[in-house]
């Protein structure tokens, strides 16, 4: 059985989007890419809504089983920051919505899935999810390749985690590293 990640690659004027299927034996098919875009001139709340409004629509109609989004660090561009954390909120809410887990991968440890390389730059991953997709062009523009990069990143690293109800299970990784990130917030949370 397959499983079905929609890919994230938050962004405020676009925000890339890829959905595929990835089979246990690692295989991957295309199912949808391209970009939600919002008009820089708007303003910030009508922006956010319209990628709100995007996501919404490709995770009703794709109805992916995973989600997988852009993990948010630290640039010079405090604007590009601001935005891009603001979508991935938004996605997270979503997915949420819809009872879907998220994976938050670095550009990192993305590359390094697609290429074997985490510094690889833009056109060598655009050019591995062309072949690894077999499509016949790269996918346009960068941010929907970065996203179905994210896609297949998240369903490699899930693969044969999938239960029989075809949603994705948590690998044993994962389950520690999410019991970490409770017991550090209860550690912080304030004593009555």
């Amino acid at each position: 059985m397959a499983l079905r990640v929609l890919g994230i690659d938050p962004g405020l004027t676009r925000c890339g989007i890829g959905v595929v299927d990835v089979a246990a034996n690692r295989t991957a098919e295309l199912v949808h890419f391209g970009v939600i875009r919002s008009h820089a001139d708007a303003e910030i709340e009508a922006r956010l809504l319209t990628i709100a409004d995007g996501i919404d629509h490709i995770l009703d109609e794709y109805r992916p089983q995973a989600v997988a989004v852009e993990r948010v660090f630290a640039q010079h561009n405090l604007r590009t920051v601001m935005g891009t954390a603001q979508v991935s909120g938004i996605a997270l809410a979503a997915a949420a919505r819809r009872g879907l887990r998220v994976g938050h991968h670095t550009p990192s440890e993305v590359k390094a899935a697609v290429t074997g390389y985490g510094s690889a730059e833009k056109k060598q991953v655009a050019a591995m999810v062309t072949r690894i997709l077999r499509l016949a062009a790269p996918p346009t523009p960068a941010d929907a390749a970065d996203a179905l990069a994210l896609a297949l990143c998240h369903a490699w690293r899930i693969g044969s985690h999938v239960t029989s109800s075809g949603s994705a299970a948590e690998t044993p990784a994962q389950r520690a590293w999410l019991e970490a990130e409770r017991a550090t917030r209860r550690d912080r949370a304030p004593r009555a």
